[in-house]
């Protein structure tokens, strides 16, 4: 997965939770092309999982996909 891929995907995945574009600052809570040479290094057989909070939602990404675990509503 490239930069733009796992950027687009991590988009994606909080769009499609509800998060808009203009509630959050991406930059501010992760360096993607440092997120992306770490999903990278791990080799095929480890079983990485970085999370990470994005607004009100929980992140997990691993080398094959992006997912919201949970939100801070859903944790109340």
């Amino acid at each position: 997965m490239s930069d733009q891929e796992l950027l687009f995907e991590i988009i994606d995945t909080l769009e499609m939770a509800g998060l808009d574009r203009d509630e959050y600052q991406l930059h501010r809570v992760i360096d993607v092309e440092s997120l992306e040479q770490l999903v990278n290094s791990a080799g095929t057989h480890a079983r990485l999982e970085i999370r990470f909070s994005v607004g009100e939602f929980r992140l997990c990404v691993t080398q094959s996909d992006v997912q919201i675990l949970s939100s801070k509503e859903e944790d109340n």
